[in-house]
């Protein structure tokens, strides 16, 4: 027998990153009555969400359809900003929605809502606090510093779906990093790094989440999402600034989050600024 040269393709090349089981993730999360229908695990592609809006537009999936992919080479952020991550270092899915029964008005909570779930599923099942910046990025605490160890993208895909992409660095180490603000759950201490339990956490958070909210009509008072989410979040009660579309930028601290999801700024001349779009820099430490 001729010996086994693991090569970077090879699944097994770093043992402590074991495969995704496809079958097992099926057999935990899919019941009668539940929200996923399909979970299926690619070994790599390059986008996550833009492959399953395709078929979404397509036609060829149903609600509850989860892809996950053990690496992507075209990973998009907002503003098309780039993720990438070696393979099977992180959790990198999309999940197609149709809250047919909530006006399209609240869909912009969807982003928002993933960013609770995934927040809450992470908390149980790693140990780790993670903070949620407006709108979609997913916080860390690595020694004394924030930094950023996921995102979140919603797409709309079809006439009446959305699909939620997230991202989330699992056992990135320091040399890995994309940027050196960067962070991961094991940088910042997390119990374990097995990916199974921490996406079957985060999954069955999204399900409870989008249950609730849908129940409520997609209202996040009712729903306890508004609430859920300042509570969760990094932004309010800091300085910051908004760098907005066209070249604009609102300075002044973020003090809530409305009704329709967007960031509301008091500037120092005491006007109280909703932001629905934009980059947020956090100026100062909470």
């Amino acid at each position: 027998m001729t010996p086994h040269n693991a090569s970077d393709d090879s699944r097994w090349s770093d043992l402590d990153r074991p495969p995704l089981n496809a079958t097992a993730l099926r057999r935990g999360l899919i019941r009668e009555g539940g929200l996923y229908r399909d979970i299926e695990v690619v070994q790599r592609t390059g986008s996550t969400n833009s492959d399953l809006a395709g078929r979404a537009a397509g036609g060829d999936v149903d609600e509850g359809a989860v892809l996950v992919a053990e690496e992507q080479t075209a990973g998009r952020g907002r503003l098309d900003r780039r993720w990438t991550a070696p393979p099977r270092s992180g959790l990198f899915f999309s999940v197609l929605l149709k809250p047919t029964e909530v006006p399209v008005a609240r869909w912009g909570w969807l982003p928002l809502l993933t960013g609770v779930a995934v927040a809450t599923g992470l908390s149980r099942a790693a140990g780790v606090d993670t903070a949620l910046k407006w709108p979609n990025d997913l916080l860390v605490t690595v020694g004394e510093e924030e930094r950023k160890a996921g995102g979140i993208l919603a797409e709309r895909a079809g006439a009446d779906g959305i699909v939620v992409g997230v991202g989330i660095n699992v056992s990135l180490r320091a040399e890995e990093l994309p940027v050196p603000q960067a962070g991961s759950l094991a940088l910042a201490g997390a119990q374990g790094t097995d990916r199974d339990p921490l996406l079957r956490a985060v999954l069955r958070s999204l399900e409870d989440w989008y249950g609730r909210w849908r129940r409520a009509g997609g209202d996040p008072s009712a729903s306890g999402l508004q609430d859920a989410y300042a509570a969760g979040s990094a932004t309010l009660g800091r300085a910051v600034r908004a760098e907005l579309p066209g070249d604009r930028s609102i300075v002044g601290e973020a003090v809530a989050v409305d009704g329709d999801g967007r960031l509301v700024i008091a500037t120092e001349n005491g006007v109280q600024e909703p932001v629905g779009a934009g980059d947020i820099v956090h100026l100062r430490p909470a």
